[in-house]
């Protein structure tokens, strides 16, 4: 191996040294981080509610655009576009105002498209209607509306569909989001992360000389003397000057 590579070797172990002695710093910032995120979401985010509802959609002869479309129930089940045109239908504006005057809340259309998601299960002839709310209730309200006003209107564009309830939705009994140890968890790596990297960088920074070691490895020298450091308490030297110091109080007293 190179010196090169070995230098990259040492470098590297002395930046796993560095995080090791500060392991207490990436601790306490996890600590901190995730308490900090874990408040945050606890007393600023409003939870959300999902509530769902489920339609089936049947037919053995579709009219699209006055053209006479025959379907079995084999190839309807492999149709996924016709799904996919039953959910255009469901965000138009017609429809989503419907469902606000039929519900009676005070949503624009706007509002309740982006509450709105709708999608094909397991590419079937069934598909979902789910709203997302901060009350539990209105959402339930809100995907039940639109499980009832949505038949009429896919009758009125698509002739001869015919949609039917699956099931209708609840009232949520859990909050959808925000998770509080989700976000905790989040918070908590994100603190650890900087405070790796801050040590990282501080210790890549650092061009100060601490030991005979750092010699040797960056410049590839001899070291002809050390000066031990008096005020250590590690080590023999501050024991040994201690001891003459002490040697010569006595020998003043004594003469």
């Amino acid at each position: 191996m190179d010196k090169r590579n070995e230098d990259d070797v040492i470098d590297l172990l002395k930046l796993l040294r560095a995080l090791w002695r500060r392991a207490w710093a990436i601790v306490l910032a996890a600590v901190i981080f995730g308490g900090a995120f874990l408040a945050y979401t606890a007393l600023f985010i409003k939870p959300l509610y999902k509530a769902k509802a489920l339609m089936y959609v049947n037919s053995s002869d579709i009219s699209v655009g006055g053209t006479k479309v025959s379907i079995s129930q084999a190839e309807l089940s492999a149709a996924k576009s016709l799904v996919d045109t039953y959910i255009v239908i469901l965000n138009t504006r017609s429809t989503l105002n419907d469902v606000i005057a039929e519900s009676g809340v005070s949503y624009s259309y706007e509002q309740l498209q982006s509450m709105i998601s709708a999608s094909a299960v397991n590419s079937t002839e069934v598909f979902g209607i789910e709203v997302t709310s901060t009350d539990p209730k209105e959402a339930e309200l809100l995907a039940n509306t639109i499980a009832k006003v949505l038949p009429e209107k896919i009758s009125a564009v698509v002739e001869g569909s015919s949609v039917r309830i699956v099931d209708y939705a609840v009232v949520p009994a859990r909050k959808s989001s925000p998770s509080l140890s989700k976000n905790t968890m989040m918070g908590a790596l994100l603190g650890a992360v900087l405070a790796c990297g801050l040590i990282v960088v501080g210790e890549l920074l650092d061009d100060q000389i601490h030991d005979s070691d750092y010699l040797l490895q960056t410049y590839d020298i001899p070291v002809l003397a050390v000066i031990p450091d008096l005020l250590s308490e590690k080590g023999d030297s501050y024991y040994y000057y201690e001891s003459r110091d002490k040697q010569a109080r006595r020998m003043g007293k004594t003469g």
